[in-house]
């Protein structure tokens, strides 16, 4: 089946995707206190898509006759000066979730794991999206600066995802 070195490697994604979720939670949390329910919503609905991610890791591990392990899950920030640094650094956590499957993916290929390299296509494509949903909103946010009518708009767009 696979490895141990890439079993690891799954099982460090698995906890990692879980601790994205966390992450989105503390901006949603920031977002409620800044009472922009539509931003808040947006950042619930992308913890729990990262906690399906978390579960995918789950099933194939298990499928490829490994064991999952918890691991500790670091505080995220918990604050942040603007909605336009929350989103950046939203963008700068995918682009690391992208580089973390890419180096797994490398991994599954030099193994020639291929029910590994198989399940992490779909993956790569959700990246993509998920990198290009990020900078489009922070384009929006660029262009709104401060202006309270713009914000309040992308806020009601935003609680529609």
């Amino acid at each position: 089946m696979a490895t141990e070195k890439l079993l690891n490697a799954l099982n460090d994604q698995f906890n990692f995707e879980l601790s994205s979720g966390y992450v989105y939670m503390a901006m949603a949390a920031y977002c409620s206190d800044e009472n922009m329910n539509g931003f808040a919503h947006f950042f619930i609905e992308q913890a729990k898509e990262e906690y399906e991610h978390a579960m995918k890791f789950y099933e194939f591990i298990n499928d490829m006759d490994g064991r999952v392990r918890a691991q500790a899950i670091e505080e995220p920030k918990n604050d942040y000066s603007s909605f336009l640094e929350a989103f950046e650094i939203a963008l700068k956590h995918e682009k690391l979730v992208t580089s973390k499957i890419n180096n797994i993916l490398e991994m599954a290929l030099e193994e020639k794991s291929y029910p590994t390299v198989q399940f992490l296509q779909w993956f790569i494509e959700e990246q993509l999206e998920e990198e290009n949903s990020m900078k489009d909103i922070i384009f929006k946010l660029e262009g709104i600066k401060d202006n309270f009518q713009g914000l309040y708009l992308l806020d009601k767009e935003l609680g529609q995802r």
